[in-house]
């Protein structure tokens, strides 16, 4: 017991720690919240004064706004006339060292400059500028000249591109002569405006409107309310909540606080979960939490399960509620029973719930989806079940995100058509339970109740030949299986496992049936052979029965009631008549006892009961209610006394509720027969009829 309860608690151990590193580790403790949504902590109040700053709607605006109305500034620049002249006589002499201009080309030069002196006597700006005075989006400009700034109408102003084409009517030639020279001497090139934008000036006097036209607003003094709970958070409350973490970061930061005790926290929260966890499977499944794998399957399950959601939700926004989290509680219910699915799912709701936005809403809709689940496959006996309550899960999540948008806000306003989509998808994965049932069953050794009833099919090959090669064995072992499924049910075990381990318990008769009475036609092969020996061969039906579970693929669980349904009980035929003819003699039981082990679950323990009481009571010459009764009695409390329950989880309780429900089940196989009066209108001998 000691090492089971520490190796509970180092898987239990390892699980949270596991789960604490992949845990979201914010440098502060963030609020998860979004605009349009309810605020889903309580009140939060101000520790300090928070600055009311615009929202962003607000400043969206203000940038809109003043980008459309924002005025330009131009820095003077005198010298860039003399700029490109320059320009223009470096290249003409250029051009001159190779060939002598002609006279007509001189004079073209002359008029070219004497019309760029001209044209740069007004002020002259850059093409896309220009562009926009002459569409009418540019009325008025600011020139900066010896650090002041002035405004001026945008009237009178050119641009490079509208000098060239004055130019071209005042060179005193056509207008394509005119551009092919305008062309050739690079003028394009080489005009440059004597008002150049100055993107220093405009930026520092954009971000200066843009800062006078989004000031602090006001201020949220301390201790005052910042959010209450369940208010839709406004623009404006979004960037109070953003002000807020700002500045609590800042204070941490400066303040140089230790993680420590976020990191504590959040231990103590999953250690907390899981330990309760523990503490329900002891008290409420013993089985369960006496089953080192079950422990490590569940910690599993939910360790797996919580990392992918954190996986998902890290790289998807809301990814976390694509993950079929349905599945657990399926897996959950399929090998063990509902509470400890339900209560499996209700740990993993809450350790997610720790992550995401919205913890209520969250949990709410996980654990509606595990209830319609496990309701679903209460009684699973088809793998097609498995559909069925996948669609249910669908329509659990659907139900549930309604009522919480209703609860929650009164209205559809906040009705996310992504959150649909991901809750069905999640629903619909959760059919992949099926896959995972196999994998399960073949990792954990565990065996599901589709399996069992698949197994307890008497067209199983095994069984068909049992029934062919053992019919008197084929037909005690049904006997069984009614007299265990019966009591089964009563004390609430698990009756397919109970049907399916009784329908395998006695396989290995088949490598020596007719040593077995219920094999026998009036031949016993016993009456050759030495009592030792004879003992032998019936003892060892459990190691044949046990080979040939391992050469059929058998699970662990069936091969347990095999192994387990005589226990380290005798051959007491054998070993009584052996000392009978060896009177005073000190025999040793030894070669008289079977295998073992005794029983180690209620199933088990149920088995060796009804396998010793149904074969008994074939020797009964009567079958009234005392005989019955008296015989339950002897042979369940003859087992006690032995000691063979000693190692099963049996309460004594369960012991008088199985002895009842072998009486009425073997009463009502036994039940005495009504032999039919005579017809006294015929002279005829009656038919002999019995019910």
């Amino acid at each position: 017991m000691k090492q089971k309860i520490l190796t509970n608690i180092f898987f239990t151990f390892i699980a949270t720690l596991v789960i604490v590193y992949f845990f979201p580790h914010l440098e502060v403790n963030h609020y998860k919240f979004e605009e349009g949504r309810p605020w889903n902590y309580a009140k939060l109040i101000a520790p300090f004064d928070i600055p009311i700053l615009p929202d962003s709607a607000t400043i969206l605006y203000v940038r809109d706004s003043l980008s459309r109305t924002f005025v330009p500034v131009f820095e003077r620049d005198p010298e860039a006339v003399n700029t490109v002249i320059t320009s223009l006589m470096a290249h003409w002499t250029q051009a001159d060292a190779n060939e002598k201009a002609s006279e007509s080309e001189a004079a073209m030069r002359r008029k070219a400059v004497a019309y760029l002196r001209s044209a740069y006597t007004r002020d002259v700006i850059d093409n896309e500028y220009g562009e926009r005075i002459d569409a009418g989006t540019l009325p008025s400009i600011r020139i900066t000249q010896s650090n002041t700034v002035r405004p001026s109408t945008t009237s009178g102003i050119t641009y490079p591109a509208k000098i060239l084409s004055g130019m071209t009517h005042s060179l005193g030639t056509d207008s394509v002569h005119a551009w092919d020279w305008i062309h050739h001497n690079g003028l394009e090139s080489m005009l440059i405006p004597n008002l150049p934008y100055s993107q220093e000036t405009s930026e520092r006097l954009y971000q200066s409107d843009l800062d006078r036209y989004t000031a602090i607003k006001g201020v949220i003094q301390q201790g005052q309310t910042i959010v209450d709970k369940g208010t839709v958070i406004t623009p404006q409350d979004y960037t109070n909540l953003l002000t807020y973490e700002r500045m609590v970061e800042e204070e941490l930061s400066a303040g140089d606080h230790s993680q420590w005790l976020m990191w504590l926290g959040q231990f103590l929260y999953v250690a907390v979960i899981l330990t309760s966890l523990l503490v329900f499977l002891y008290y409420s499944a013993p089985d369960v939490w006496a089953d080192r794998s079950a422990i490590l399957f569940i910690l599993l399950s939910i360790t797996l399960f919580f990392l992918i959601g954190i996986a998902l939700d890290d790289s998807l926004g809301m990814g976390i509620y694509l993950v079929p989290f349905a599945i657990v509680p399926v897996l959950m219910i399929v090998f063990f029973d509902a509470p400890t699915a339900l209560f499996v799912s209700l740990a993993l709701a809450l350790l997610c719930g720790g992550t995401v936005s919205f913890p209520l809403e969250f949990i709410i809709l996980q654990m509606m989806a595990s209830i319609a689940a496990i309701y679903t496959l209460k009684d699973l006996t088809q793998r097609s079940q498995l559909l069925r309550m996948s669609l249910m899960v669908m329509v659990a999540y659907m139900l549930g995100y309604v009522a919480i948008e209703l609860m929650f806000n009164d209205s559809f306003e906040g009705w996310q058509w992504r959150m649909v989509v991901y809750l069905l998808v999640s629903g619909a994965l959760s059919s992949i339970a099926y896959i995972l049932m196999v994998a399960v069953e073949r990792v954990f050794g565990f065996v599901s109740a589709v399996t069992l009833i698949e197994l307890a099919d008497t067209n199983n090959p095994l069984l068909r030949e049992l029934s062919q090669e053992c019919p008197g064995t084929f037909q005690h072992s049904m006997a069984v299986g009614n007299l265990a499924t019966d009591a089964a049910i009563k004390i609430h075990a698990n009756e397919q496992l109970v049907r399916a381990g009784a329908m395998y318990h006695d396989i290995g008769k088949m490598n020596n049936p007719n040593f077995f009475t219920e094999n026998q036609r009036g031949v016993n092969p016993h009456d050759s052979l030495p009592i030792e020996r004879s003992a032998q061969i019936i003892i060892g039906h459990v190691a044949d029965g046990l080979a040939r579970a391992d050469k059929a693929g058998l699970p662990s669980v069936i091969k347990d009631f095999i192994a387990q349904h005589h226990g380290h009980g005798k051959a007491k035929y054998f070993y009584y008549t052996y000392c009978k003819q060896h009177p005073g003699e000190e025999v040793d039981p030894e070669p008289f006892t079977y295998p073992g082990p005794n029983p180690q679950s209620r199933e088990t323990s149920l088995l060796m009961m009804a396998d010793s009481v149904e074969a008994a009571s074939r020797s009964l010459q009567i079958h009234t209610p005392e005989a019955i009764r008296d015989l339950v009695n002897k042979i369940i409390d003859g087992q006690i006394a032995d000691g063979l329950h000693n190692e099963s989880p049996l309460h004594f309780r369960d012991v008088g509720i199985i002895k009842e429900a072998f009486i009425r089940r073997l009463m009502t196989m036994y039940h005495s027969r009504i032999v039919y009066p005579e017809d006294p209108n015929k002279k005829t001998e009656p038919s002999g009829d019995e019910q």
